[in-house]
């Protein structure tokens, strides 16, 4: 009986949740959200490996790109932590854990090799940022069929498996990534590979990345509304009239296309995708068109403000810029510990009603 409650509770939540919302209130939260991030990218402005306040000329031209670039990163990487976590139904999906993150910068790292770059200008792929956002985006799809296919028992994912083989499967990548460096003596971008960074970036490529997201996005926010049933068994989905196998493979192309299109140009960050969307989570419900809009200027800000740390950083004692990702690693390494503790009690609860 509490079974069948229970799900009758959760076809009327979502159900509620599938109701239309008006063009004047998401605009209203998008706004919003970008305002948010906005303020907290100006003061991001402000910090440089140089000194600390508002930037002359020569140092606007070097902090605007770097914290339009972590923007850019952050809010991909957050907005394919939702609808990782929707469609996954798990709440500690992240590109990163799941292997996604660095099978899309190790493809993005081979592209960068001059034989490989050859042959694509003698296939007529020369087109530097194009070529390498679909290097990256094939090493994203790579990444995750091999988790998908190690983590399926009998048609279903099973959570524990599905991070235990991203575990392997990032270890796998940078060894890879390790070897060919080492065979190449190419020594220069292992740091950026293995935590990732935000680095220096051409106008071309940030035009790409930034293109390929807002579409990703775009779509994305299409199918939030559905995405909310995403979370739900295949039968309350069914019962409520949508295709739940189309609806998670677009999810996941998508989600994994915005993925590949950040960290072709800046590394494998971790765990950005998993902390945004708990934060705006906590502000904003579980509804994926509020979730999206929120998790993604959470996502904009949190790395734009973990680049400024790294780049503060430079002014004490120890003169170095670090590596973003070592930053949102420290952060979200404590932050991920916590949910899965979290989610074991809450399993070990509902057995025990059960």
């Amino acid at each position: 009986m509490m079974g069948r409650a229970a799900a009758e509770n959760n076809l009327a939540t979502t159900g509620t949740m599938l109701r239309r919302w008006s063009a004047q209130r998401m605009l209203g939260l998008i706004g919003l959200s970008v305002l948010v991030w906005a303020v907290i990218a100006g003061l991001c402005l402000l910090v440089g490996s140089t000194g600390i306040g508002w930037p002359d000329e020569f140092q606007w031209q070097v902090r605007f790109p770097r914290v339009l670039t972590a923007s850019l990163v952050g809010a991909a990487l957050a907005a394919a932590g939702v609808v990782y976590q929707a469609i996954l139904r798990n709440p500690l999906a992240d590109p990163y854990l799941l292997g996604i993150s660095s099978g899309a910068a190790l493809f993005s790292y081979i592209w960068q090799r001059p034989v490989v770059a050859g042959l694509l200008v003698a296939m007529g792929l020369g087109h530097a940022a194009i070529s390498q956002q679909l290097f990256s985006f094939v090493g994203a799809l790579v990444a995750i069929s091999i988790v998908f296919v190690v983590s399926t028992r009998r048609g279903r994912l099973e959570p524990l498996t599905l991070l235990l083989v991203g575990v392997i499967v990032n270890v796998v990548n940078a060894a890879v990534f390790l070897l060919i460096s080492e065979l190449i003596k190419d020594q220069t971008q292992q740091s950026a590979f293995l935590v990732g960074a935000i680095r220096d970036s051409s106008t071309q490529q940030l035009l790409t990345v930034a293109l390929m997201t807002a579409v990703g996005w775009l779509i994305l926010l299409g199918i939030a509304s559905a995405l909310n049933v995403a979370m739900l068994s295949e039968a309350e989905a069914q019962a409520l009239g949508v295709r739940i196998h189309r609806l998670r493979w677009i999810g996941l192309i998508v989600a994994s296309l915005v993925t590949a299109s950040a960290v072709a140009i800046s590394g494998p960050i971790g765990f950005v995708g998993l902390i945004c969307p708990h934060l705006a989570r906590t502000l904003v419900g579980n509804d994926q068109r509020r979730l999206l809009p929120a998790a993604t200027a959470a996502g904009a800000a949190l790395l734009a403000v973990a680049d400024a740390l790294s780049r503060g950083f430079s002014l004490t004692s120890w003169g170095t810029v670090l590596p973003v990702g070592i930053l949102t690693s420290l952060l979200g390494g404590p932050f991920f510990l916590l949910l899965l503790y979290q989610n074991r009690r809450s399993i070990a609860r509902s057995e025990g009603m059960g």
